[in-house]
């Protein structure tokens, strides 16, 4: 696999999920990401291990299907996006909500 660009990686992680299901998921050292709906699962792995300094040790993704919304007499869906849950090693921890 060739190097890519560490700027482009950052901008590939939208968010992360702040769900009852990822709450659950944190228990099992996995983190439920946001991510451009272009990103490859190596991609995601590349960057989530360079922006939180982890072994990642495998990468889960998926689209969820369109859902229709209505906005008075128009008719249209929600943006479609990509989830990611990506598995760290033991030992390995990302500080989603920092003590201030």
């Amino acid at each position: 696999m060739t190097k890519a660009n560490p700027r482009s990686l950052a901008d590939l992680i939208r968010r992360p999920l702040v769900t009852e299901k990822a709450t659950r998921l944190l228990e099992d050292n996995k983190y439920t990401f946001e991510v451009a709906p272009q990103a490859t699962k190596p991609q995601i792995k590349a960057a989530i291990e360079e922006l939180f300094e982890v072994k990642v040790v495998g990468v889960n993704t998926q689209r969820p299907p369109l859902k229709q919304r209505r906005v008075g007499k128009f008719m249209g869906h929600r943006p479609q996006y990509k989830r990611a849950v990506v598995t760290l090693a033991a030992g390995d921890s990302i500080t989603l909500f920092p003590e201030v």
